[in-house]
């Protein structure tokens, strides 16, 4: 039944649904409609959960790599404040869309190399230069799913212990 679906899966649903109305328009369904417009609307309202999850995971990933490989003690609590922030997010789109959860590896491997290029980015217009450099070689997989969304997870400093919450 396609409300079940809605329930668990809205992105799985927007795209039955788009399916549908564009198999409804071959059809010559005839309903003043405007069946393709209305396809890609619908689409696209799944397509802007994903974009948005995939974006607060890349801030996640580019904040990580701030913590992990620069020296500044400056700015740490405010990339983790960014780190929590979007990690709730997150959880509020699980909670409303359950079968995000399962596109959340990919979106992970989408958001990645975007996460890590604004880390290296940043870092080296902040003359951090051997920070970008070590971000760089890093890679965009660096972490893993289970990493990025742990609330309790920070990464550790090659020069220093495991960061741990107060």
């Amino acid at each position: 039944m396609a409300g079940d679906l809605y329930d668990q899966d809205f992105i799985g649903w927007t795209e039955q649904q788009a399916r549908l109305l564009r198999a409804a328009a071959e059809q010559g369904v005839n309903l003043p409609l405007d069946w393709v417009h209305l396809a890609e609307e619908i689409e696209d309202l799944g397509r802007n959960h994903a974009h948005a999850v995939k974006s607060l995971l890349a801030r996640i990933v580019e904040h990580l790599l701030k913590l992990q490989y620069s020296p500044a003690a400056g700015p740490r609590d405010g990339w983790i404040d960014s780190i929590d922030d979007a990690r709730s997010e997150i959880e509020l789109y699980l909670q409303e869309d359950p079968g995000l959860r399962l596109r959340l590896p990919d979106l992970l491997k989408r958001a990645a190399p975007t996460g890590t290029k604004r880390a290296a980015t940043a870092l080296a217009r902040h003359a951090e230069r051997d920070a970008a450099v070590l971000v760089r070689l890093a890679g965009p997989a660096h972490y893993t799913l289970d990493q990025v969304l742990d609330e309790d997870w920070l990464p550790a400093r090659p020069d220093m212990p495991a960061l741990t919450r107060a």
